[in-house]
């Protein structure tokens, strides 16, 4: 009997190695859930605000056809949010959502440097920030193109219709 246990314990050390490709398919899913809550939050915070604010910040950046790029981007963050977090056309998505923070890097973060967090002071009121840099945008992008690599996770849309069919 102690024989036995002992390659029961190897065997579920050996499942839970990060080397196991299948146990490395779980690295996507605390990635696609950070991922796809902050594009949803993002894209809901721009709908409930009324997307003409959005419209019209897009369009004081001077982004080409601001109507159109700031509901496209409302859109991608909103929806691709959602699907995101079901895990649902990760691959998909992952162009319309870097195409996004990309433009937010160029238009918005970049000129305030790398830094997200800028503690400026520290008020009666709370703590005051600074304008973010590209940090947090850089962050999703490494996440997203974490995920485009290491595949769909085990409890994904994807993951599942991916076992459905066999492969």
């Amino acid at each position: 009997m102690a024989g036995t246990a002992s390659v029961r314990q190897r065997s579920m050390l050996a499942a839970f190695n990060p080397r196991n490709p299948e146990f490395a398919r779980w690295g996507a899913l605390p990635l696609r859930i950070i991922v796809g809550y902050g594009f949803f939050a993002h894209g809901l915070a721009k709908l409930e605000k009324g997307p003409e604010k959005f419209v019209a910040i897009v369009d004081a950046l001077g982004v080409p056809f601001p109507h159109v790029a700031a509901w496209s981007a409302i859109m991608v963050e909103f929806a691709g949010g959602l699907l995101m977090l079901a895990g649902a056309g990760i691959t998909l998505l992952s162009l319309p959502m870097i195409a996004v923070l990309l433009v937010a890097i160029v238009t918005v973060h970049l000129p305030f440097g790398f830094t997200s967090v800028k503690l400026m002071e520290v008020t009666a009121s709370g703590p005051k920030f600074g304008p973010p840099g590209i940090e947090a945008d850089l962050l999703y992008l490494a996440c997203i193109a974490a995920m485009f690599l290491i595949g769909p996770d085990p409890v994904s849309v994807d993951g599942i219709r991916a076992r459905r069919r066999g492969s």
